[in-house]
């Protein structure tokens, strides 16, 4: 089948890249890509949010398949927009997307449906979360409402530092997505994140990871998008896969049916192992990033045909399998990420790092200049490597880091620590 990827991330990368394997492919476009993607794909200069445009190129192109990797089209219902012009896309409509477009209407569900999450108030007015957050004390956490890329989460341990994520919200720092906030309970616990194929009916376990949300080591500095990840995640037992399948998706998948918004594609939710069980942090309804860059290593079967199965409502049909060693990947980001990354700086020496079978570079934030390969955002670049142990995933991640001459990057040097601390008992 001819397919559409749509993204230029990480995660798109590595979506590329398991797709490329696949016996079912006959054509891999990307728009719009990377020069990583373009490794494994025809990457195209179509702007994801010009619906129409990506629908034109689509029928010129006899696309089949339609696979978005990215939040914001999906929040925008490109899904429906597609699907409209009579095509078979991987991804939820944009009623379902509301489920990442907005914590509070997640929360909201939560509530309605009797899933486990924090308890919260949702505020459109800063001195009233204020006094919410008076009201609650320390530790307590600030969310944009809407999408913020990752960065509209903070939480918090003093009561100043909530009280400034209110006005920072409410002053625009984080544009339209921070009109409304939500300001909800601190859970205390592991995080991990579940990943799981949905066709609107079925909700299909696929896989765990742990990412590491905090710029610095030790879990310090301020949220990003993620600065590394590994999978499995040891946190999450059978019993626990078992409690947030019975507990969370299943009735989040009936809830979205019965509000008429039924979930298709991949559901993502954000955990926090509690002393009580899995809770929800929030919903995402995409491949996490930089969670894909594991997964893909891992994963045994044919992704195409298991996204495929998803968009078709044939996923009673399938099973997943994955490959027993873990992964690791590591986030090269540019200095100065995340608040104001360097662009524009020339990385050498990955050419010479493909030869291991146990690493794979996945381009997150890069161009061509003048012949050489650039940093073009803040995470840069996901090296991602698989061993027997999480201890041997992460030597050899950082041993090809020390190959790739970029001095104006940086990363975090403990990747996979708490499932290490695991290993050694």
């Amino acid at each position: 089948m001819n397919v559409l990827l749509i993204g230029s991330g990480g995660r798109e990368h590595a979506l590329a890249w398991k797709m490329a394997a696949s016996p079912a492919l006959t054509k891999l476009y990307c728009a719009p890509g990377n020069p990583g993607i373009a490794n494994v794909a025809t990457c195209v200069a179509l702007d994801p949010s010009d619906h129409a445009q990506v629908l034109a190129f689509c029928k010129e192109h006899s696309i089949d398949f339609v696979v978005v990797g990215p939040e914001a089209p999906l929040v925008a219902g490109i899904a429906d927009d597609l699907r409209a012009g009579g095509l078979s896309v991987f991804g939820p409509s944009k009623a379902a997307a509301r489920l990442e477009g907005s914590k509070g209407f997640t929360k909201d569900l939560c509530a309605r449906f009797d899933i486990p999450t924090g308890a919260y108030q949702r505020f459109t007015q800063a001195d009233a979360a204020k006094a919410y957050v008076r009201q609650q004390g320390a530790p307590i956490v600030v969310k944009a409402d809407g999408l913020a890329a990752g960065k509209g989460v903070v939480v918090a341990f003093e009561i100043q530092d909530a009280l400034d994520a209110v006005d920072a919200c409410f002053e625009g720092v984080f544009g339209g997505a921070g009109a409304e906030v939500v300001v909800e309970e601190y859970l205390d616990g592991e995080e991990a994140s579940f990943f799981c194929l949905c066709d609107g009916k079925i909700a299909l376990p696929f896989g765990t990871a742990q990412d590491h949300k905090r710029v610095g080591d030790g879990d310090t500095g301020a949220n990003t998008g993620g600065m590394g990840a590994y999978s499995p995640a040891p946190v999450m037992s059978q019993e626990i896969i078992d409690r947030t399948m019975r507990e969370l998706i299943e009735p989040t998948m009936r809830g979205m049916a019965e509000i008429g918004a039924p979930f298709s594609g991949v559901l993502f939710a954000g955990l926090m192992i509690t002393r009580d069980g899995p809770k929800l942090i929030e919903y995402n309804t995409r491949f996490g990033d930089p969670e894909t860059q594991v997964l893909m290593l891992r994963l045994k079967d044919d992704l195409l045909l298991l996204l495929k199965a998803a968009a078709d409502g044939a996923l009673d049909q399938m099973s997943v399998r994955w490959n027993d060693d873990p992964a690791l990947t590591v986030v090269m980001a540019a200095k100065g990420y995340p608040a104001s990354p360097q662009k524009g700086s020339i990385i050498k020496g990955i050419d010479g790092i493909a030869a291991d079978d146990s690493v794979e570079i996945f381009h997150a934030g890069t161009a061509l200049k003048d012949g050489n390969l650039i940093a073009n955002g803040g995470r840069v670049l996901n090296v991602t490597a698989s061993g027997k142990t999480v201890q041997l995933a992460q030597n050899a991640a950082y041993a090809a880091i020390a190959k790739i001459d970029w001095p104006e990057g940086f990363y975090r040097r403990d990747i996979g620590w708490r499932a290490i601390e695991r290993e050694r008992g």
